[in-house]
Parts: structure tokens; sequence; C-alpha cells
């Protein structure tokens, strides 16, 4: 999807911007921390708080729409703390930095990169490509699971690559849909072991962070929007080409056009070697035709 258009119908790598609400707990702040930590290289993160974003109210997204342009950010995090709803991140998209969709999500069983014991050397280096696992059939039956799939996908894939290294992928993202309205979500380390072939055997190891998401609101694009910020570079007309057909069995056919050579106009080389040995050829079938004759002559006699 082409959710940052830059004047062109190929995408490019999404960053995310990170903000706070007029009011954000510990919890959150420690969410938005280690999400900036994990996106290094791809956040944008203020720490100040801001009082005019209110994304699901009306007018309360000019703000962000405003700090989507200055930093170039696709994607956006943004978490508020209030009695009515606790521990509230709002992740969402922009398309042509305006609002494209976004869903409210309340973190609950947080635990931070500092709650997990494991050996250092395995951990996840910074700016490595993920897997992201999704299991648990409410990610394609539940419309709210599937659009929060789609936001987790944007988030934390990074730049999109045709070609990958097995040896340096190194993390993975594993969300479990434990109900209709809540998912497990858990950073992990791969480590690859021996499996007796070319393909190495991957393990596991939670390295963190690591928390539930559990649904309350959520928006979704209108068509007409989605159907603009799905446009990719393939939908666009292909010029047409002259002298070229399909064919069912053979496939792709063309015609080439070769413009008139005149070959009796053209300069030979040896051209003057050539008319002697003509000429001689031609003498010597003379002499051999009159000899024939003077014996015809000689033999009627």
């Amino acid at each position: 999807m082409c959710f940052s258009r830059n004047f062109s119908e190929v995408e490019t790598g999404k960053k995310t911007l990170i903000l706070h609400g007029t009011k954000t707990s510990a919890t959150l702040n420690a969410v938005m921390m280690e999400l900036y930590h994990l996106k290094k290289g791809g956040a944008v993160k203020y720490s100040r708080k801001n009082e005019n974003i209110r994304p699901f109210e009306a007018g309360g997204e000019t703000s962000l729409e405003f700090f989507s342009q200055k930093t170039d950010c696709s994607i956006f995090v943004y978490g508020s703390h209030s009695k009515k709803r606790p521990d509230n991140l709002v992740l969402g998209r922009m398309y042509d930095h305006h609002i494209y969709d976004f869903i409210e999500v309340e973190v609950e069983n947080f635990k931070s990169l500092q709650s997990f014991a494991y050996e250092k050397k395995i951990a996840p280096h910074e700016g490595s490509k993920p897997f992201i696992c999704f299991m648990g059939e409410g990610f394609e039956n539940v419309q709210e699971l599937k659009h929060l799939k789609e936001v987790l996908l944007d988030l934390f894939r990074g730049e999109v690559a045709e070609n990958l290294n097995l040896a340096g992928i190194d993390r993975a993202y594993v969300c479990t849909a434990v109900s209709q309205n809540k998912v497990f979500l858990t950073h992990c380390a791969m480590r690859l072991k021996k499996s007796g072939t070319i393909v190495p055997r991957m393990e596991l190891v939670e390295v963190g962070p690591s928390m539930d998401l559990v649904i309350r609101r959520h928006r979704l694009p209108n068509e007409s929007l989605m159907k603009e910020a799905m446009k990719t570079a393939k939908d666009k007309p292909k010029k047409k080409e002259k002298n070229v057909s399909q064919d069912a069995v053979q496939g792709k056919i063309g015609k080439i056009y070769i413009p008139d050579q005149k070959l009796g106009e053209m300069v030979l080389p040896n051209k003057a070697k050539g008319v002697k040995r003509e000429r001689r050829e031609a003498k010597q079938k003379q002499r051999e035709e009159g000899g024939h004759a003077s014996k015809k002559r000689k033999d009627s006699e």
C-alpha cells in the first residue's frame, strides 16, 4: 500500500511517529520507549505532552497530520491515560499526510526488555529484518483483528526487501489471538541450530517486550480513500506496443520490418577478381565447345 505518496506511486519505507497525550502512565511511557528502540532508525519520538490530539473526535486530527508532514512519518503511535480509558494506545496510518485509519487498544500485562533473562549473544541486532507470525483464526474472520493485523504488519515490518540472508534474520514478532478482541504480542530472538540439512532449525527465545492488546475502538478508511491508497505502479495503463500480439500457444509474437537492402546497388569486395574469373571460365567453355564441334565435323567426313 502506498501511504506516503511523495509524488510517486512506489511505496517507500514507513517511518513511525510516537506521541504522548495530555496524561500518560508509567506503563505507557515504557511501552512507547521500547517501541522506539525496536524501531530505532525508523522512528521519531516526541516526549512533549499534546493536548490537541484526539483521533476519534472531529478536529482532533489536525495536529497529527501536522506532525506527520513535519517528520515525513506515515505511521503513528499515540499514548494517553485516563480513568475511562487507562493505558490507551492508538495505532494508525497516514496517506499523503492525512489520517487513513487507526485502531485503539488497551495495554495489559506489559513486560519490559529487562524482565527477560537470556544469553546476550543471541539478542537481536539493531535494524535486522523480523519475521511476523500471526496465530489464530480470528485474524482471518474477525474484522477488528484483521484490522489490527494490517496495522501491526506496517508498524513492524520496516523496509520492503525482495531477498533476505537467512543468517541475518534474528528476531520474530509473534501475535496470538487470545479472543475476538484480545491479542498477545511478544518479541523473540531466533536461535539457529543444526537440523541435519542445509536449512537450520530455528528456536524462539522470548527477549521482550511482551504485552496483551485489548481492542477498544477502530476506524476503517472509506472506500474511495482505500482505492486511491492501494494504487501501485502496476495499475498504470501499459503503453501500447506496435506490431506485437499474443498467441495462446506461441505466447508473445512480434513482427520486425526490415527496409529494402538494395543488394544490386551494393559494392561487392574484390569485384574485379570475380569478373576475371568469370571471363576465364567463359573462354574455357568456348574452347571446349569449339573442340567438340571440330571433332564432329571430322567424324561426319
